[in-house]
């Protein structure tokens, strides 16, 4: 049996510190559920101690069992100078009911004194005490020596004191934490491999993206011993986020071999990850290792032709075996394969060396040379090949439009049989129209023109725009409807 790794998610804490990410409540039980579904170890829920919302969402889940997770509650040691029998967030953390705490203390000496504005030996004392007392009230106790690996380089000494207080106390765990997320990987390897000399507890990690090492980090420390990895879903977090769980672990299964959450869960990443951004309103980032849009798009014609005979010639895993999925692009750079690849999406039956293959990949490399662009236009695409083929049947016939005008003259209609003028009066603050057939249009502060026909549009006069100062854009020939690009999928 391979070594277990224990995930640990702080999504719901940690995560919702980033800029623009929030969650309600129901939003992090929802999300919750999610995680002990996929087979996540520990869910921190947040800090009971620190607002409303996150108090009711402790009272909520005791009515919510987990099949696989423990659900975990996060605060600070106790205030300087006083005991953790008498603090606010020791109670905070008793009433939150959760089985696992999470108490963050300081582990450099330069926080201690110019943050805490305390002693070295009084925070030595609080994180022993809060330890101490919490150790009978639930059933793990994690401490997460914060700003450890800064701490570490500064005063290697008392870094490690603050561990061993913890330990002394009765911790189950010991988090080493990059709160700055400055640490490279060569820096984090050597320090975790000097604590590991001096503690016997099981150790975590704890790492923070702001040198872009957050998920490298989080694997090195794995490596060098570390039987836990913290994180958030998207990488979500302060700054530039958290060590991004959905390449963590993925990265722990399928590339180092180790058991961490169940293999066959795997396949539900890019859904989580996905189901995680729709909470948080955020979009999804395409170019997300593993489970983004991008992650395993092919483009290059050469790329698209050795993917075709063996995936793995471009693709590092599986693109399912994360629930996400191979996709080929077409532009300028495609080739043959990629043409025919497309032609088998659509249902088209297509040979590699024909007329045909070579006539609509001539074709998009002329249009897209002219500035069309085909890579976000399925639809586009489809209708060119079918129009190269000569099986292309229109559906629609253009009847009319109508062009908003901002301020000025009277507005036009403008159809089969020429130009019509309309009237145009003020009443109540909504502008009037008095048009063909003398019946009343309304429209709150607008003009609309109407047209029939793309032959019949005259170019308005060139006048400053009321808007931009410039003068305004004369009308452009628009190209046919199946040449044009669209922003979105079919």
């Amino acid at each position: 049996m391979s070594r277990l790794i224990r995930i640990y998610d702080t999504t719901l804490r940690d995560g919702t510190q980033g800029e623009g990410v929030s969650f309600s409540m129901e939003d992090k039980v929802r999300l919750a559920a999610r995680l002990d579904a996929l087979g996540i170890h520990y869910i921190e829920g947040g800090w009971p101690g620190s607002n409303p919302k996150d108090l009711r969402f402790f009272r909520r889940m005791q009515d919510v069992p987990f099949k696989h997770a423990k659900l975990t509650a996060f605060s600070m040691t106790r205030r300087a100078g006083g005991t953790a029998e008498s603090d606010a967030n020791m109670r905070a953390i008793v009433d939150a009911a959760a089985p696992v705490a999470t108490i963050v203390g300081k582990s450099w000496d330069f926080h201690v004194t110019h943050a805490l504005g305390t002693t070295l030996a009084e925070n030595l004392a609080m994180i022993g005490d809060t330890v101490g007392y919490l150790r009978s009230k639930v059933e793990e106790v994690l401490f997460d020596a914060e700003h450890f690996f800064d701490g570490f380089r500064r005063n290697a000494e008392y870094a490690l004191e603050t561990l061993k207080a913890a330990e002394a106390a009765g911790a189950h765990w010991l988090i080493l934490c990059d709160t700055n997320g400055g640490t490279l990987p060569h820096e984090l390897v050597e320090i975790v491999r000097e604590v590991r000399q001096h503690v016997r507890t099981p150790l975590g990690i704890h790492v923070h993206n702001d040198g872009e090492c957050a998920v490298a980090n989080s694997l090195a420390a794995v490596r060098e011993g570390c039987d836990q990895v913290q994180g958030t879903l998207n990488g979500y977090g302060e700054r530039c986020g958290n060590a991004n769980l959905v390449s963590v672990i993925p990265a722990l299964v399928l590339r180092m071999g180790l058991d961490c959450i169940p293999a066959a869960n795997l396949r539900e990443l890019r859904a989580l990850s996905r189901f995680a951004s729709e909470l948080a309103n955020r979009k999804p980032w395409d170019a997300q290792p593993y489970v983004g849009d991008s992650a395993f798009a092919h483009k290059g014609g050469m790329h698209v032709s050795a993917v075709v005979k063996h995936p793995e010639t471009y693709e590092h895993i599986d693109p399912e075996a994360v629930g996400n999925h191979r996709r080929v692009l077409v532009s300028e750079l495609a080739g043959r394969s990629n043409i025919l690849w497309k032609a088998r999406e659509y249902g088209i039956d297509l040979e590699h060396d024909t007329p045909d293959s070579r006539r609509i990949l001539d074709e998009l490399k002329a249009l897209e040379d002219q500035g069309f662009q085909f890579e976000g236009a399925e639809a586009s695409f489809e209708l060119l090949m079918e129009r190269a083929l000569g099986r292309f049947r229109s559906h629609f016939a253009l009847q009319a439009y109508r062009v908003p005008r901002l301020q000025g003259a009277h507005p036009r209609r403008v159809g089969r049989h020429g130009r019509e003028d309309a009237r145009a009066d003020h009443v109540g603050g909504r502008r009037r129209h008095l048009g063909h057939g003398g019946r009343r249009r309304e429209h709150h502060r607008g003009v609309l023109a109407g047209a029939r026909g793309l032959d019949r549009v005259q170019a308005a006069p060139r006048r400053a725009s009321p808007l931009t100062h410039a003068p305004a854009r004369r009308l452009l020939p628009v190209p046919a409807p199946s040449r044009g690009t669209r922003t979105g999928p079919p």
